[in-house]
């Protein structure tokens, strides 16, 4: 099966209502959404960035793969990823090469699957048929102690078994009484997990985590800036409450350190930063060799048939912004859990009516 064709569409996906977060006013998602052409059939992928900044660099990066690509028998993918590795290596193989191969990678396994004719997840060995899944991108800073309380039981009567909040207020006790809001919002059984966003200095992460322990949290996420390993190791090493960091990283080489380092309790590997499936699995066999556990970050269409193979992935995240684009929708089940597709590729398609709404 000859991939003959890279195509390359842009779309926009304005958000209801801009989040502050801790770095930007995120007021769009911006995709580029790649399809590898054979003679039978088509693979996606899909890369993205915040307010469309840079996203016609990387659709430059992605083209500038095509000539590697065009040709490629897809069962010999393995030669096309390590001559673009290989030749990624001057300008650097982390940053946005390494996006703009996942773009290809995710198209690839797509391809691959829809050969066979099983589920990627199939192709991989799946170990699960359903995935623990917790709600993202709620829970903002921006709300009020009510409304928190509010989304958060909106979200509990949904059906989310798991919830994730934002942290990043400069008194300690803000953050401490917006937790223990929501904890009192959704009752004791319900995972409640936490993001700072990189906001804080290690001695104020400690001082918070030990303050947030008797709300029995399920991890705390990127207490300080993405990079400083020995930091998060230092809080990893000072909470009973885990650390999961990992989502800003690139590649295998950033993993490696952090395993190294002790940095996080959960790694958070990013599809995209990762540079795609293949590398993604590499990870997942490295945090598996240390009994690290996993949850990746975001693009659940993907990485919820990834996870099904991996026997330490512990949830995938569901993030709404890119549900739009897909013909099929993710559904909860009485558990909390999303069920594993077992259609061929992913599992999900893109729907065209929502490529030409949302497209540039």
């Amino acid at each position: 099966m000859i991939i003959n064709k890279l195509k390359i569409k842009a779309v926009k996906i304005p958000l209801e209502k801009p989040i502050p977060s801790g770095k930007m006013m995120i007021r769009s998602a911006d995709a580029l959404l790649v399809t590898l052409q054979t003679k039978d059939h088509i693979g996606e992928g899909m890369v993205f960035t915040l307010n469309g900044t840079r996203l016609s660099l990387l659709r430059d990066m992605i083209l500038s793969l095509e000539s590697l690509l065009i040709g490629t028998d897809v069962g010999m993918s393995g030669a096309f990823l390590k001559q673009a590795w290989s030749e990624l290596v001057f300008l650097g193989q982390r940053g946005i090469g390494a996006i703009a191969l996942s773009a290809i990678d995710m198209a690839i396994w797509d391809l691959r699957g829809k050969e066979a004719n099983k589920n990627v997840s199939q192709l991989l060995g799946a170990c699960r048929a359903s995935m623990p899944m917790y709600r993202s991108g709620g829970l903002r800073l921006s709300a009020s102690i009510d409304e928190l309380q509010k989304e958060a039981q909106d979200l509990v009567h949904q059906g989310f078994k798991s919830i994730k909040m934002s942290l990043g207020s400069k008194k300690i006790e803000v953050d401490v009484a917006r937790v223990k809001a929501v904890r009192a919002a959704i009752g004791p059984d319900i995972q409640l997990m936490t993001d700072c966003n990189q906001q804080f200095n290690v001695s104020h992460a400690i001082q918070l985590g030990r303050q947030l322990e008797e709300y029995r949290l399920a991890w705390i996420e990127e207490p300080v800036v993405f990079h400083h390993h020995d930091g998060e190791a230092e809080i990893a090493r000072a909470l009973d409450t885990p650390i999961a960091s990992g989502e800003n990283e690139f590649t295998s080489l950033g993993m490696i350190e952090m395993i190294n380092r002790k940095s996080a309790d959960i790694l958070m590997p990013d599809l995209q930063r990762m540079g795609g499936p293949t590398e993604l699995m590499k990870v997942a066999d490295l945090a598996m060799a240390h009994n690290i556990p996993i949850a990746p970050h975001l693009f659940t269409q993907m990485s919820l048939s990834l996870a099904a193979a991996m026997p330490n992935a512990i949830y995938v995240e569901y993030m709404p912004w890119f549900a739009p684009l897909y013909k099929e929708q993710l559904m909860l089940d009485q558990n909390g859990e999303v069920p594993v597709p077992t259609t061929p590729g992913w599992g999900f398609q893109f729907e065209p009516k929502a490529i030409k709404k949302y497209s540039y």
